[in-house]
């Protein structure tokens, strides 16, 4: 692993330390990656919600590196670089991370969390929420707002559909930025294809042809215009964006009722046992029931388990229309908050089982974890 690096960002914190000594009690092995991390992996992963947050810096050689704006990539690149790849592991871990703030200093401690490798995902997620309680409890708020969603409900939904995998893509993306949504739905509903650009004949000829050749011929044409980065985009990511484009182009037709039953989706919300029976009854009423039902089933399961570790589920408030500003999430995703103070998160966190594919693994690894804000829990009474 790389160098460990001063957990102490703004001096002594005894409570954060013996949160993160009880995890490591729990048998999570505290980790220490590198600040100064590569910066591809936040852009194209994490969303456009951290990127424009993040503090960038370019190497003399031509790399982008940005200190880490967040600890999940760096634990999992550590990791992805360990032998224990591929094997079931857990890390917990106390350190410093950097975004740009208003409002608050652009540097701040994060404790936290991350499992991989785990076959019970389940028993691996109940187990995420309930040591992230124990975090607020630690820091004296025994009872902090649970919120909960599941990505993973609306990608089974989406993949159900009579839609060109392009768009299908879009529409999980789009999911964390419900305008975008909106729009797509929207597009989709008159026809997909119905925004004509100076160069539609240009995205039209690139439809459908090769992958490999298309991305090519792209890239090198932005090279020929010596571009090389726009709004902290690489030439590569220019090339994909724009591709993507091309393939969105493609005919596609969204009838209304099914818009509506879309719709009808995201607006449950409630206690877990409740949405999972209006889950299941418009699965069945709406012709979903295949495509949805291996999700239901693992949050129906995931709900037992939460109920085993004595969590009150009338505490938990579940909504399909639940995400977080990562795009790296593919499953279930939680936070705590205290809406007595500001609202935003104390702990939050959930499941991306798609990430170590897109940093480089040849097998998919799943993967979930957390992480606390220490300087909003610092605020409460607690242990210390």
């Amino acid at each position: 692993m790389n160098a460990s690096v001063n957990t102490q960002a703004k001096g002594p914190d005894a409570r954060a330390e013996a949160l993160v000594a009880s995890y490591e009690r729990a048998g999570y092995a505290r980790i220490a990656p590198a600040i100064l991390q590569p910066a591809e992996p936040f852009l194209d992963l994490s969303g456009e919600d951290i990127r424009k947050r993040m503090y960038l810096t370019t190497a003399p050689g031509g790399g982008e590196f940005c200190l880490r704006p967040d600890l999940t990539i760096p634990v999992s690149r550590d990791y992805l670089a360990s032998p224990l790849a591929g094997k079931p592991a857990g890390y917990c871990y106390l350190g410093p991370v950097f975004r740009h703030r208003s409002d608050a200093p652009a540097e701040f401690l994060q404790a936290g969390i991350e499992s991989f490798g785990r076959p019970d995902q389940a028993a691996a997620d109940a187990e995420m929420l309930s040591l992230g309680l124990e975090a607020t409890a630690h820091y004296g708020l025994a009872t902090p707002d649970i919120r909960i969603g599941d990505v993973a409900l609306f990608a089974g939904l989406i993949a159900g559909l009579d839609l060109p995998p392009a768009w299908k893509r879009r529409l999980v993306k789009d999911f964390n930025r419900k305008s975008n949504l909106a729009q797509d739905l929207d597009r989709l509903v008159l026809g997909g294809n119905n925004s004509r650009p100076e160069y539609q004949g240009v995205l039209v000829a690139l439809a459908g042809s090769d992958p490999k050749g298309a991305h090519a011929l792209v890239t090198d044409l932005l090279s020929i215009a010596g571009i090389n980065a726009v709004g902290g985009r690489s030439v590569a990511e220019i090339a994909e964006r724009f591709l993507e484009q091309s393939a969105l182009g493609v005919s596609a037709k969204l009838p209304r009722d099914v818009r509506a039953l879309i719709e009808r989706f995201l607006a449950i919300a409630g206690e877990p046992d409740e949405a999972a029976a209006e889950l299941r009854a418009l699965a069945s009423e709406g012709n979903m029931t295949q495509a949805l039902a291996p999700a239901i089933d693992l949050f129906e399961s995931r709900t037992g388990f939460l109920a085993a570790r004595g969590i009150d589920l009338q505490r938990v408030r579940f909504s399909t229309a639940f995400g977080r500003g990562f795009d790296y999430y593919t499953g279930f995703v939680f936070e705590l908050t205290d809406p007595a103070r500001t609202g935003d998160p104390l702990v939050a966190g959930g499941r991306y089982d798609g990430l170590f594919t897109r940093l480089g693994s040849a097998a998919p690894i799943s993967a979930v974890g957390f992480a606390a804000w220490i300087e909003r829990l610092s605020v409460y009474g607690g242990a210390s």
